[in-house]
């Protein structure tokens, strides 16, 4: 038998394993069949089948053959890489050989999930699998190489997320930059009354925490303030900051509200954001009691002084502590971090975009984010429900899935509808007597204590009516129906259709991805999934990991979720940083492209397609060069580089020229003349 490639390299002694996975691929393959031929092939030394590869007896199997035979070349045939290449390669490295020297083939994803055809996908094994033999015979020892983690970490988004990740990883003594876009942090908790099922007070639970982000040693919170670049790797990013201006000094101000006293506005007259316009403003405010920083802001839009320069400024001469500067500009800050946590949260279906339930048109049809406000104390009705005419509603409809599990909105359930509707529904009992109707598709409490709570609702009186409702109108059929809501409904419990009059109409809107996210998607170098829902690594195995190294998520920009998840998957988020920090390094994987400078024309025509800004040029010999760190191995630039200067460990002309000569050789394909060194395994 030659040696390899004729170089003195020693002679190809490999071995193949095919995994049954249960019933996933034997089902579908014949396993024993494609083990038999491997075996038949030149350079395959030994070939077995086992029913789980990835388990431990399976992992063994390959060690103690690659000690008994001296196997020097590995090819696993079996599930997604995604999921056990790197468990094949810390088996191979146990055994003494280097993790490059395997490789994987995956024939379930790619062959038994998706054929009813049992020949077929036999036929496409073998082939895949000789693919893979031929390729194998090329592979080259290659070493991971280690970077530096910087322990600084950078927080985006500072709801209850983002504020959990944050303390859990400052109370570890580590350094943390919480970056939130509005003036406040606390999110869409910080506008609830009560949180289900327990119905404990929304701000008894988070105002705590986020005094206790503010007070922090380790948590540097910036809010009204966003990301505007960010550069580098894991371990070693850089991002700049922008902070807009309050047009007050945050360091001098203490959030005693004379400014707002003093303004010339004696009334408040423009809407009010956190109320969602129910309530107004002045121009210089405070967006909730509890508000964390406790500092004002302007807002330039309304305040005279920006649109005419001819206010009295009486609010300059009110502070006493002289914060307030009108001149004030945005302020960049540039950090070093060595990994990120988005938290970015969520926004609400806007209702307008279902018109058959009149949002917009009829005054009496609320959003339930709307009436979350009107419950709470701080509310702009100061806890009241009222009608808009300014009285308490007798008869109040609940519309379940606005905005979710709709083919013409979105398809998603937006898990939290139907607990905060029953919330709400008690809610408005409680403050008004009313009847309360709620009209679902099905109900969804699978929680702690959800089930429970459904069951307290029955027992206080609230209606409740299966169907998708068709319309809220304002015709009125009989005369005590005047200045009423009609909601029409088919009652799938009983068979007929309804038409209930009420007072008020709450539609329960579903969560949808905030309108930037594929802006952030795309500065941090990170997916979406179809919904527009930042995409984890793996839906079970990695839920908060992404595929860019150090950029974790956490909370609803990942998916819908309650307070309870959001919190639990901010602290897993926060635990995997912490992974990371305390490891002090981290293995980067060597399957990188380099640039071979000799042939190199520096045309630059690699530069702007790396998805990764991992190609720069350098101008004191003319030539492009890769940084390492940040290359993940896509091949772009490799595809694309017109000299052919540009190779791809794991992906070399000779390692892909002889997995298609494995493809075509028993396809009646004359391969003769072929520059690949795949015929040595022939002549071996």
């Amino acid at each position: 038998m030659s040696t390899f490639n004729g170089n003195g390299q020693s002679i190809p002694k490999i071995g193949f394993y095919i995994c049954h996975c249960g019933h996933n691929i034997a089902s579908m393959v014949d396993v024993d069949k494609v083990q038999k031929y491997t075996a038949s092939l030149p350079g395959v030394t030994v070939s077995r089948d086992y029913k789980y590869m990835c388990s431990d007896p399976g992992q063994e199997l390959i060690q103690k053959d690659i000690k008994e035979f001296g196997l020097n070349r590995i090819v696993v045939a079996s599930c997604s890489p995604l999921l056990h290449e790197h468990t094949f390669r810390v088996a191979t490295e146990k055994a003494g050989l280097n993790p490059y020297f395997f490789h994987m083939v995956n024939i379930r994803e790619n062959v038994s999930w998706v054929t009813g055809d049992k020949e077929a996908a036999t036929d496409k094994a073998i082939d895949l699998v000789r693919a893979a033999i031929q390729r194998v015979f090329f592979h080259k020892p290659l070493v991971k190489k280690e970077v530096p983690i910087n322990p600084d970490v950078l927080i985006l988004g500072g709801g209850i997320a983002g504020i959990h990740a944050a303390l859990t990883i400052a109370n570890a003594g580590k350094k943390v930059y919480l970056v939130e876009r509005e003036p406040t942090i606390g999110g869409h908790m910080a506008m609830f009354d009560k949180t289900f099922p327990t119905l404990d007070c929304a701000a008894c639970i988070l105002t705590p925490k986020m005094s206790a982000v503010k007070n922090h040693p380790n948590i540097t919170l910036w809010s009204y303030s966003e990301v505007e670049k960010i550069e580098g790797f894991v371990g070693n990013y850089r991002a700049t900051i922008k902070r807009k201006p309050r047009y007050v000094i945050e360091e001098l101000c203490v959030g005693c509200m004379d400014c707002i006293d003093a303004c010339i506005y004696k009334e408040a007259k423009y809407p009010d954001e956190f109320n969602l316009g129910m309530s107004k403003r002045k121009p210089i405010y405070i967006p909730f009691p509890q508000a964390t920083p406790q500092v004002v802001l302007f807002d330039p839009d309304t305040c005279i002084d920006f649109k005419s320069h001819r206010c009295k400024k009486t609010c300059i001469e009110a502070c006493d502590r002289d914060a307030i500067d009108l001149k004030q500009t945005a302020k960049y800050e540039e950090i070093n971090i060595g990994s990120v946590i988005l938290a970015t949260g969520f926004k609400t279906y806007d209702a307008k975009f279902a018109p058959q339930y009149g949002y917009g048109r009829f005054p009496n049809v609320f959003t339930s984010l709307e009436l979350e406000r009107m419950v709470n104390a701080s509310g702009p009705t100061s806890g009241e429900v009222l009608t808009k005419e300014g009285k308490k509603p007798k008869s109040v409809g609940i519309v379940h899935c606005v905005g979710s599990r709709d083919e013409k909105s979105n398809k998603w359930c937006s898990k939290v509808c139907c607990m905060y509707s029953l919330k709400l529904a008690h809610l408005i009992k409680e403050h008004t007597g009313a009847e309360v109707y709620n009209f679902y598709i099905d109900m969804r409490t699978p929680g702690k204590g959800y089930e429970e709570f459904y069951d307290k609702l029955m027992n206080e009186g609230v209606h409740f009516i299966r169907g998708r409702v068709a319309e809220v109108t304002d015709w009125a059929l009989a005369a005590e129906e005047e200045n009423k809501l009609t909601i029409r409904v088919e009652d799938t419990l009983v068979g007929v259709v309804r038409r209930i009059p009420v007072d008020m109409v709450v539609l329960s809107v579903g969560l949808e991805p905030r309108e930037d996210a594929s802006d952030v998607r795309r500065m941090f170098n990170i997916s979406c999934s179809n919904e527009g829902f930042f995409l984890e690594r793996h839906p079970k195995l990695a839920p908060v990991s992404t595929f860019t190294d150090g950029i974790f998520i956490a909370g609803a920009c990942q998916g819908p979720k309650d307070i309870p998840d959001s919190v639990a998957q901010a602290g897993a988020a926060a635990a995997e940083v912490l992974s990371l920090i305390c490891a002090g390094t981290i293995e980067l994987e060597p399957n990188t492209a380099s640039i071979t400078e000799e042939f190199c024309s520096g045309c630059k025509s690699c530069i702007p397609l790396c998805p990764y800004s991992a190609i720069s040029f350098k101008e004191d010999t003319k030539k492009a060069y890769i940084n390492e760190a940040l290359c993940k191995g896509c091949g772009t630039c490799v595809a694309a580089c017109p000299s052919g200067s540009i190779i791809q460990n794991l992906f070399e002309d000779e390692q892909i020229f002889g997995e298609i000569e494995g493809l075509l050789r028993f396809a009646g394909i004359d391969l003769a003349g072929s520059e690949t060194k795949g015929k040595e395994l022939e002549h071996a």
